[in-house]
């Protein structure tokens, strides 16, 4: 019985042993089959790149639109679009057309710029050499988040092909020269805008480029138009030309070349229109920040990067747009918010996501942190009417550099505006001296002095315009009149029991 047991127990473990070494047989089988198959294949690959290399001997660089991971739109991209609205209009049967830079100093956008359709190609020549380029686009990665726009837009790119024996000659000669081309014919060809920043609600993709909409840049304003002291407005012009023509001082002292305007006063003194003229002065693209709009630090770093030198950022009403007033909070506790504002699920909305969590130390970040050097040649302006309402360190020297303030229209303004609305020389009429008499007592904004001083109907004349200035200063006069007369009878009778009191 003993004999039978141990015979059938070492039965089994031979075919437990069989089945084991079938096994390893296998596997080992298939791991050398799969290790020869990765040998013939790289040793094929290899020998088939140098077979091509004779059979095709033409290299390629590819420009995509977008560069660092879709972190931000590829600069070299829109210099080879630019430099190709020349180059491929030549022989091209299907071409792209896009709104341009005014025409004969005619209004914004008239220009039409021309470049090659997807699918084309159009050769070129340099210095003996012909190169070809193809326009084309990718399809959206299948690993993309299916409700984001990252999986429903294309990856536009551009295809450069040269053969092998000009390689040194497009690398180090012809791409600089393309660059360079693009970059002038972009300056030659650019339609100033004015930008505002899109509420993207229910995503976060990393798709960029579309954070911000624009439309053209046309407000009239300039500062021959702008009612202000003259001495003052000779001031702030020659600021805006030290700071345009101060790349060599930043460069030198090691500053990113930005510099920080903040405008206040009352409403109607004039900050937006100070803006506008600003821009129409320094040519420059505007920025308009809606602050409520942006959810996270980390989303105002986006807005920032995908911003163009040559611009200027505006805050208006900066102490309205956030509570920047309160306690600032920790590195760790932004870092934290952000995290979870990423790990939620986009396509579900919630309270939390209606409210804005940029902070004062992320926005103090992006005004003159390491951000802050991400471009060149910027202004930053905040506007209020409550200066007494922001945190100090908003508006500290080197974050706020020069402060300009809108007050109430004084003569000099009103002169400028009396003249420019009723278009003649009015300091001799006699309501011209009431009115002035009264914006000594009044204070009234240099917009509504304006609004008065326009002309309603053809029978409107200057005097007419005047007398209705001289009206509504004298109605404000006793507007402001009453709650003084209010106060002094309060004062009064106060006294009067008082006395009572102490008889």
């Amino acid at each position: 019985m003993d004999a039978l047991a141990a015979y059938s127990w070492f039965g089994q473990l031979s075919v437990v042993v069989s089945v084991v070494a079938v096994c390893w047989t296998m596997v080992w089988q298939n791991l050398e089959h799969i290790r020869l198959q990765q040998f013939f294949a790289r040793n094929f690959n290899r020998r088939a790149r140098r077979l091509a290399a004779i059979v095709d001997p033409f290299l390629s660089v590819t420009f995509e639109e977008y560069e660092g991971g879709r972190i931000k739109s590829s600069d070299a991209f829109k210099e080879v679009r630019s430099y190709l609205t020349t180059a491929s209009t030549r022989g091209v049967r299907h071409l792209r057309a896009e709104s341009g830079g005014e025409r004969d100093g005619g209004g914004g956008g008239d220009r039409l710029l021309l470049s090659m359709a997807k699918g084309e190609e159009v050769p070129d020549s340099f210095r003996g050499a012909t190169v070809w380029w193809s326009a084309d686009a990718a399809p959206p990665p299948r690993d993309a988040v299916p409700w984001s726009r990252a999986s429903r837009a294309e990856r536009r790119f551009y295809r450069l092909e040269f053969h092998e024996s000009h390689r040194d000659l497009v690398l180090e000669e012809y791409i600089p020269h393309v660059r360079k081309q693009g970059r002038a014919i972009m300056v030659q060809n650019r339609q100033r805008r004015l930008y505002t920043n899109i509420s993207r609600e229910g995503y976060d993709d990393g798709w960029y480029e579309d954070v911000w909409t624009h439309v053209p840049f046309d407000h009239p304003k300039t500062f021959d138009k702008l009612a202000m002291d003259p001495e003052k407005k000779k001031e702030i012009i020659a600021d805006l030309d030290m700071f345009r023509n101060g790349k060599e001082y930043h460069d030198r002292v090691g500053k990113p070349w930005k510099r920080g305007y903040l405008l206040y006063g009352p409403p109607g003194t004039g900050k937006s229109t100070m803006v506008a003229a600003m821009a129409n002065y320094l040519k420059y693209d505007v920025y308009d920040f809606e602050l409520t709009s942006v959810k996270t630090n980390t989303e105002l770093r986006k807005l920032l990067i995908e911003t163009k030198s040559k611009s200027i950022m505006v805050f208006e009403d900066i102490d309205c747009s956030l509570d920047l007033t309160g306690k600032r909070k920790t590195k760790e506790d932004e870092d934290k918010e952000d995290d979870d504002d990423k790990d939620a699920d986009p396509r579900r909305g919630g309270k939390k996501d209606a409210k804005s969590k940029v902070t004062l130390s992320g926005l103090l970040n992006f005004i003159d942190g390491l951000w802050s050097a991400c471009g060149e040649e910027r202004l930053i302006v905040f506007t209020t009417n409550h200066v007494d309402k922001l945190d100090p360190a908003l508006i500290r020297t080197g974050r706020m550099d020069k402060k300009i303030e809108m007050s109430y229209c004084d003569f000099e303004s009103f002169r400028f505006l009396a003249r420019m609305h009723l278009d003649e020389d009015v300091e001799g009429h006699e309501l011209f001296g009431a009115a002035r008499a009264l914006l000594q007592e009044v204070n009234m904004v240099p917009v509504d002095v304006g609004e008065h001083l326009t002309r309603k109907s053809v029978d409107d004349d200057a005097g007419t315009c005047l007398a209705r200035l001289v009206k509504a200063l004298e109605k404000a006069k006793e507007e402001a009149a009453k709650p003084e007369a209010a106060q002094a009878a309060e004062e009064d009778e106060a006294k009067g029991i008082v006395a009572k009191d102490g008889n």
